[in-house]
């Protein structure tokens, strides 16, 4: 696919996610586009980290959180600006990335052994959020006052009593700008010197370090790059549900659906996360309403034939559905060329 073909079709997605208030007024399809957006933009974090970058985190829930969190207690606790508090909650995730890349790639840690010590992480920070009450109030979870002031709505970062515009579209479009913010990101990384580095040493960290690549200073840079677009999805979820727990900021969720929305739509891809995070929730909601359809509430059923799918998507598209659209397109493009040779 060449670059123009490219560009094109990002104009148009981004155009047409922009234009939804023209065409979508159900709020329940609005709320679906936002937890499919919410969720790429945690994969394109885990994305750089593991796609670009090759070391596979199942504990990505450790920066949501760490974000969630440090967003959530300094209004709860302090009574900040939540705009202020966004810079906090980003910045200690990616203090605390540095402080788990540094401990993993210092000793050579990578593979299965990386991830089990980000999945350890998560565990222990979510030990710490239950067992450390009069910081986190441990199990009841910090629950954010609601502002019913519309004059306030922007002010607070809650738009739940602001115009109607903002009542239907506001986190909408909050959690756009994070997906186009990521998006950005990891386009001016892959194009960029680093992201050559960082590739390279996902290929042959030996090889490249040969070749006076410093693995260890690359890695410990998409570690932190990573943490920060994880913690801004964080800092959306806390805005926009006001509360946070343990469960929900360290819990496994949050890690499952960080890496699978990429290994689905395409690893080391910018649109991949976005793809694999619309299937995931186009592919469960489909099999929760034809379960129902069919055989009446059978709780468990949709999350196996969400499994046998996923299996079939990972078995038989190695490279995502960011794969199967460019295989596509090039056969479209060969047989619009064909009788022109």
């Amino acid at each position: 696919m060449s670059k123009r073909d490219r560009a094109l079709g990002w104009t148009l997605l981004l155009g047409l996610l922009a234009a939804v208030p023209v065409f979508i007024q159900s709020g329940r399809w609005i709320d679906f586009l936002e937890l499919t957006l919410f969720v790429a933009v945690m994969g394109q974090g885990w994305n750089i980290l593991g796609g670009y970058g090759g070391q596979y985190s199942f504990g990505h829930a450790l920066f949501f959180g760490t974000g969630a969190y440090i967003q959530a207690l300094l209004q709860f606790k302090l009574g900040w600006s939540p705009w202020v508090t966004l810079w906090f909650a980003i910045a200690g995730a990616v203090l605390v990335g540095c402080a788990v890349g540094y401990l993993s790639f210092r000793y050579g840690l990578r593979g299965s052994y990386f991830a089990l010590i980000t999945l350890a992480f998560a565990e222990a920070f979510h030990v710490l959020a239950r067992s450390l009450i009069s910081v986190t109030e441990g199990g009841r979870g910090v629950q954010l006052p609601l502002n019913q002031d519309p004059g306030q709505a922007v002010a607070s970062f809650q738009f739940t009593f602001a115009n109607p515009f903002l009542q239907s579209y506001g986190f909408y479009y909050t959690v756009l700008f994070l997906f186009v913010l990521a998006c950005a990101a990891t386009w001016l990384m892959e194009r960029s010197r680093f992201g050559a580095q960082l590739v390279a040493v996902r290929e042959n960290e030996e090889a490249a370090e040969a070749l006076g690549i410093n693995a260890f200073r690359i890695k410990m840079g998409s570690i932190c790059l990573s943490a920060a677009i994880t913690a801004s999805a964080g800092v959306y979820y806390v805005q926009k549900f006001l509360f946070v727990d343990p469960g929900i900021a360290y819990g496994p969720g949050k890690s499952v659906e960080a890496l699978f929305a990429p290994i689905i739509g395409g690893l080391g891809t910018v649109l991949g996360p976005l793809l694999g995070s619309a299937f995931i929730h186009i592919v469960g909601e489909t099999s929760k309403e034809a379960i129902g359809h069919f055989v009446g509430d059978r709780p468990g059923l949709d999350l196996i034939l969400f499994g046998i799918m996923l299996l079939l998507v990972l078995g038989y598209m190695p490279r995502g559905l960011v794969g199967l659209l460019e295989t596509a397109w090039m056969r479209l493009r060969a047989d619009k060329d064909g009788p022109n040779a």
